[in-house]
């Protein structure tokens, strides 16, 4: 199993920026892509940035220009900087990661930060 810890969610005012992170451990597993997924309330949970192992990214077009996303591959931690950060950015963001294992290949994800910009 792949545990993944989020961190750096908050209120922010329209402009403003945060930082995410998010720590995966486990044993037995290699984890391949990353990436971090948001979903407002009454809305489809939808990606906003993933990375490969190999540093590949891929970003939302909402918000391609504000966001980056960065990766450890030694200690398992992606980051997400967001700048510029406007209201429509509010949602629940979580962590999402590809664990392969001897066996399977599994999606896990994180319990979610609340990210919150002001108008």
């Amino acid at each position: 199993q792949v545990q993944l810890v989020e961190s750096g969610g908050g209120l922010v005012q329209t402009g403003g920026s945060l930082r995410l992170s998010c720590a995966a451990s486990g044993t037995g597993s290699v984890i391949n892509t990353m990436g971090w997924y948001r979903q407002a309330p009454g809305k489809q949970r939808e990606l906003v940035a993933s990375i490969t192992r190999g540093g590949t990214t891929r970003y939302a077009d909402s918000v391609k220009g504000r966001v980056a996303i960065s990766r450890d591959n030694a200690k398992n931690t992606v980051t997400l900087q967001m700048n510029r950060l406007e209201p429509e950015d509010t949602a629940t963001y979580y962590c999402n990661a590809w664990a392969v294992d001897v066996y399977n290949s599994r999606s896990y994800w994180g319990q979610g930060t609340q990210v919150t910009v002001s108008s």
